[in-house]
Protein backbone atom coordinates (compact mmCIF):
# COMPACT_ATOMS: atom_id res chain seq x y z
CA UNK A 1 0.00 0.00 0.00
CA UNK A 2 2.55 2.55 0.67
CA UNK A 3 4.71 1.77 -2.48
CA UNK A 4 1.63 2.70 -4.40
CA UNK A 5 1.07 6.20 -2.34
CA UNK A 6 4.99 6.94 -3.37
CA UNK A 7 3.66 6.23 -6.96
CA UNK A 8 0.97 8.83 -6.27
CA UNK A 9 3.41 11.47 -4.83
CA UNK A 10 5.59 11.16 -8.30
CA UNK A 11 2.73 11.30 -10.62
CA UNK A 12 1.43 14.05 -8.67
CA UNK A 13 5.31 15.82 -8.76
CA UNK A 14 5.31 15.04 -12.53
CA UNK A 15 1.92 16.98 -13.19
CA UNK A 16 2.84 19.68 -11.04
CA UNK A 17 6.25 20.11 -13.03
CA UNK A 18 5.07 19.50 -16.31
CA UNK A 19 1.85 22.24 -15.27
CA UNK A 20 5.16 24.88 -14.69
CA UNK A 21 7.43 24.05 -17.72
CA UNK A 22 3.92 24.81 -19.70
CA UNK A 23 3.04 27.81 -18.65
CA UNK A 24 7.07 28.97 -18.77
CA UNK A 25 6.86 27.67 -21.96
CA UNK A 26 3.64 30.09 -22.91
CA UNK A 27 4.66 33.37 -20.61
CA UNK A 28 8.06 33.40 -22.58
CA UNK A 29 5.97 32.82 -26.18
CA UNK A 30 3.30 35.05 -25.10
CA UNK A 31 6.12 37.84 -23.98
CA UNK A 32 8.67 37.46 -27.81
CA UNK A 33 4.86 38.09 -28.89
CA UNK A 34 3.99 41.21 -27.38
CA UNK A 35 7.67 42.38 -28.16
CA UNK A 36 7.23 41.77 -31.50
CA UNK A 37 3.82 43.77 -31.80
CA UNK A 38 4.89 46.95 -29.71
CA UNK A 39 8.49 46.65 -32.04
CA UNK A 40 6.32 46.49 -34.92
CA UNK A 41 4.01 49.65 -34.10
CA UNK A 42 6.27 51.71 -31.64
CA UNK A 43 10.02 51.37 -33.72
CA UNK A 44 12.85 52.82 -32.41
CA UNK A 45 13.95 56.12 -33.83
CA UNK A 46 16.99 55.56 -35.97
CA UNK A 47 20.08 58.71 -35.18
CA UNK A 48 21.23 59.94 -37.89
CA UNK A 49 25.32 59.93 -37.87
CA UNK A 50 26.25 63.70 -36.43
CA UNK A 51 24.24 62.83 -33.46
CA UNK A 52 26.03 59.81 -33.23
CA UNK A 53 28.98 61.05 -33.57
CA UNK A 54 28.85 63.90 -30.73
CA UNK A 55 26.77 61.27 -28.34
CA UNK A 56 30.02 58.95 -28.88
CA UNK A 57 32.46 62.12 -27.92
CA UNK A 58 29.73 62.78 -25.22
CA UNK A 59 29.97 59.00 -23.69
CA UNK A 60 33.47 58.74 -23.40
CA UNK A 61 33.71 61.90 -21.94
CA UNK A 62 31.00 60.57 -19.48
CA UNK A 63 32.94 57.38 -19.14
CA UNK A 64 36.60 59.42 -17.43
CA UNK A 65 33.96 61.09 -15.13
CA UNK A 66 32.38 57.36 -14.16
CA UNK A 67 36.22 56.34 -13.62
CA UNK A 68 37.31 59.09 -12.00
CA UNK A 69 34.50 58.63 -9.84
CA UNK A 70 35.19 54.81 -8.96
CA UNK A 71 38.64 55.59 -8.22
CA UNK A 72 37.92 58.40 -5.73
CA UNK A 73 35.32 56.10 -3.94
CA UNK A 74 37.67 52.97 -3.70
CA UNK A 75 40.43 55.54 -2.63
CA UNK A 76 38.34 57.11 0.36
CA UNK A 77 36.69 53.23 1.48
CA UNK A 78 40.74 52.46 1.90
CA UNK A 79 41.65 55.42 3.78
CA UNK A 80 38.49 55.23 6.30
Amino acid sequence: MEANLVMEGFKFMGLGMATVFAFLVILILMINLVSIIIHKFFPEPQANNATTAASTASAKKDNKKVIAAITAAITHHKQG
